[in-house]
């Protein structure tokens, strides 16, 4: 298969841990007689300095093009100490969103067996847990109208949706969960925002379309606490986009690192996927970044695509590395290897065997009942 893949680092240790992905994908290439068109572009922080905007017009035309994206990270620290800044990192993730149509952000939550002492929380809540949670990423909050008074002493956000900006978020959450357990959670603040209303009324009356699967409504502030106290208990999480954004963050506790967790955003003819955790500018240049997220991604990207027996072989690359102990500092509290090192190793781990096709317990979700 050609594909042609964008690569945009962006900013902090964007461009590290995308380089091992890279090094993957040279592995997947060769092992399995693909070709991939790979080009890089500059987003973020990195893209202001060289071209005043976050989302250069060549990048965007570039990612129009490109049969998927593969991105890092953004965001620098000059910008996270002055928040008044009117040109933002932020805004070009915001802007490629928007751009590409990029509706649906698709993100697994699997606590890994070799992995469960890593968490904070206790064995015997964080076992079993293998939930994918549907983010709605154009609409909502983040997106609304924004206003300030003169005096900056009065501010406001628009939190607006439309039937049908729900409705196709609802029916790729619903048909995701038929191909799991068959269960579907929407959270919304049905008791208090007019918008969550119109969410719980559009997914209901498309739940009796998917008799199949259990549904249930849960709002926000409880959803939080049973993260925390059960997390097994949920299978398909469907909510906006600020809800969703903040169920994320929890899902990288329950795993015990956010370097551990991939992410797609897919629209109607474009696919980005990237990994979950910010740019972390601190560590940038380091080579102590943890690199499985991005390169989980890069397994969800070639899944995208129907090529699951490539993206199982990365899989059980990333396997061995857990049982190997060939980790960042932020698994299992090994220090020993770094960011290049552990992309070596997985890269240099993906091979063609039948051995691929049976680790599907340990699978992430990265099959076809996350991307749909």
């Amino acid at each position: 298969m050609h594909l042609k893949i964008a690569l945009l680092g962006g900013d902090g240790i964007g461009p590290e841990v995308l380089a091992q992905s890279v090094k993957c994908l040279k592995a997947i290439e060769e092992t399995f007689n693909h070709n991939f068109e790979l080009v890089e572009a500059p987003v973020g922080a990195i893209a202001i300095s060289g071209t005043g905007k976050p989302l250069p017009d060549s990048t965007l035309k570039l990612c129009h093009e490109a049969d998927a994206i593969l991105f890092g990270a953004i965001g620098a620290l000059e910008y996270d100490n002055n928040p008044e800044a009117k040109v933002r990192p932020e805004q070009g993730l915001l802007k490629l969103r928007k751009e590409l149509g990029l509706f649906a952000n698709i993100r697994p939550v699997k606590m890994f067996q070799s992995l469960i002492k890593n968490s904070p929380l206790k064995e015997n809540i964080v076992k079993g847990t293998d939930l994918v949670i549907f983010r709605e990423l154009t609409g909502g909050i983040y997106f609304g109208e924004k206003h300030i008074n003169q005096d900056g002493t009065v501010a406001s956000d628009l939190c607006e949706y439309s039937e049908k900006e729900i409705s196709r978020i609802a029916h790729m959450a619903f048909k995701a969960a038929k191909k799991r357990k068959k269960k579907l959670t929407l959270v919304d603040k049905a008791n208090v925002l007019e918008s969550s209303r119109l969410w719980r009324k559009t997914v209901t009356e498309i739940g009796k379309s998917y008799p199949e699967v259990k549904f249930e409504c849960m709002f926000i502030d409880n959803a939080a606490v049973q993260m925390m106290l059960n997390p097994s208990q949920f299978d398909v999480i469907l909510t906006d986009n600020m809800f969703g954004d903040i169920l994320s963050d929890q899902g990288s506790v329950i795993i015990g690192s956010v370097g551990l967790l991939p992410s797609a955003s897919i629209g109607a003819n474009n696919a980005m996927f990237e990994p979950f955790h910010g740019s972390y500018p601190q560590a940038k240049g380091k080579n102590i970044a943890n690199p499985v997220a991005s390169i989980f991604s890069t397994a969800m990207l070639l899944q995208h695509f129907g090529l699951d027996e490539e993206a199982n072989a990365i899989v059980f690359a990333v396997h061995e590395s857990f049982a190997k102990k060939v980790v960042t500092a932020d698994i299992l509290g090994s220090s020993k290897y770094g960011t290049d090192y552990v992309g070596d190793f997985i890269s240099e781990h993906i091979v063609d065997s039948d051995e691929n096709l049976n680790i599907n317990d340990e699978n992430i979700g990265l099959g076809k009942s996350t991307i749909i």
